[in-house]
């Protein structure tokens, strides 16, 4: 599980705001589909919202268990919505040499470019 410091928590809270849930956890609790689900958006997303039906103590385990086994950090619990934050993995960018959205350049603009 990550650790985070108190500036980090309050920046991630921040960002959090906006945010809506994605995840919803009903009665069937934290099943192992769900736990796939909710990798699978922390693959695309470093910041994610839960919202989760179930009593106080239920959700607090679940906030653990979802932070321990997918290597997140715990961001937030008020009320039924869960913040988790696990940083992006870093891939670095292909280069293709063409201009996004556009068509390839003609001969007559490449050479002008000098």
């Amino acid at each position: 599980m990550l650790n985070l410091t108190v500036t980090e928590r309050q920046q991630l809270k921040a960002r959090a705001h906006a945010l809506n849930p994605t995840i919803l956890i009903g009665n069937a609790g934290l099943t192992p589909a769900v736990l796939d689900e909710i990798a699978h958006t922390l693959q695309h997303h470093d910041l994610i919202k839960i919202r989760v039906a179930g009593e106080r103590e239920a959700r607090d385990a679940m906030m653990q268990q979802i932070c321990e086994s997918l290597n997140a950090a715990p961001v937030q619990h008020i009320g039924k919505i869960l913040v988790i934050f696990r940083p992006l993995d870093e891939q670095p960018e292909k280069k293709t040499g063409r201009r996004k959205g556009k068509r390839p350049q003609t001969k007559k603009q490449l050479g002008s470019r000098s």
